[in-house]
């Protein structure tokens, strides 16, 4: 009995383990493919659960992720014989993981594999550009094409060792120190110029403005003083028509000369000279010595 009772546990324990050997799960962010004497018999990219043959088969499990592997800086060399390092990263993923096992096994194989393949695209494509296309002051969308060409040529490719690259970003360009003072100086001028460009055309629009404001002044001025001219004529006309309407006859018309007469004489005793000399035949001359008289 006792017998019977090892071996039905020994049997149990043994029908465990099968089971648990014939058992496997995947995750939503793995690929897994079964192995059968080195061999890839089944590619599973769902998750779940599922079967192999115990003790024969084997599991390998590659990642859905998208990864970024950061490319060391390397020196590229431009259409105009100008040597550049470039700093860039790739993010790239597995495509086919049966087609990426055969082809290269491990992430570190593919990241050597890609590191070839984008250095070589950058080396082909650089050469093509002058520097001045690459490091300039224009819009960065016109360099993104450039990127993207890259990125697509990385990704024809990857995809024989069964990647997908997702994108080719470039950090950042640096310059040899023997070119960094060229660069920059000519930066500069192309700067200096702009500036100088600003500085003509706002000169030649203060100088348009000014004309205009000068011109309108001119003629502001040249109007008031022909209103004024009219008020002025206007005016000596009304005096005149006034001083005709107060002497119109001949009685007022010498009052009137006689006050002017007064007037001068008036005038003429100001100040130290106190002497007048009168023709005995003028009015003002006969009152003034009737009235010494």
């Amino acid at each position: 009995m006792n017998k019977k009772k090892i071996i039905l546990i020994a049997a149990v324990i043994l029908l465990v383990i099968v089971l648990a050997s014939s058992i496997y799960t995947v995750r939503e962010d793995q690929y897994a493919c079964t192995f059968r004497f080195s061999e890839i018999v089944k590619t599973v990219n769902e998750p779940g659960l599922y079967f192999k043959i115990p003790f024969i088969d084997s599991v390998e499990y590659f990642t859905k992720a998208t990864m970024l592997y950061d490319i060391p800086p390397s020196e590229v060399l431009t259409s105009d014989k100008q040597n550049m390092t470039v700093d860039c990263y790739i993010l790239w993923s597995i495509s086919d993981p049966q087609q990426f096992y055969r082809a290269l096994g491990t992430t570190a194989k593919a990241e050597e594999r890609l590191n070839a393949i984008t250095y070589n695209t950058l080396k082909t494509a650089m050469g093509t550009l002058a520097q001045a296309d690459i490091i300039n002051m224009n819009d960065g969308a016109e360099r993104n094409q450039i990127y993207e060409g890259i990125t697509a040529t990385v990704d024809a490719q990857a995809a024989t060792y069964g990647i997908h690259v997702e994108d080719v970003k470039i950090k950042q360009f640096d310059l040899p120190e023997s070119n960094l003072n060229a660069v920059y100086s000519r930066m500069i001028s192309e700067r200096n110029q702009i500036a100088e460009k600003h500085t003509a055309d706002g000169n030649k629009e203060a100088s348009l403005i000014r004309n205009e404001v000068d011109k309108k002044v001119n003629i502001l001025i040249s109007d008031a003083e022909a209103d004024a001219a009219v008020l002025v004529a206007e005016g000596e006309a009304e005096y005149m028509r006034i001083l005709a309407e107060a002497y119109n006859t001949p009685e007022k018309q010498a009052f009137y000369e006689f006050s002017l007469a007064l007037d001068a004489l008036a005038a003429s005793l100001n100040g130290e000279n106190k002497t007048v000399i009168l023709d005995e035949n003028s009015e003002l001359a006969q009152i003034l010595m009737g009235a010494a008289g």
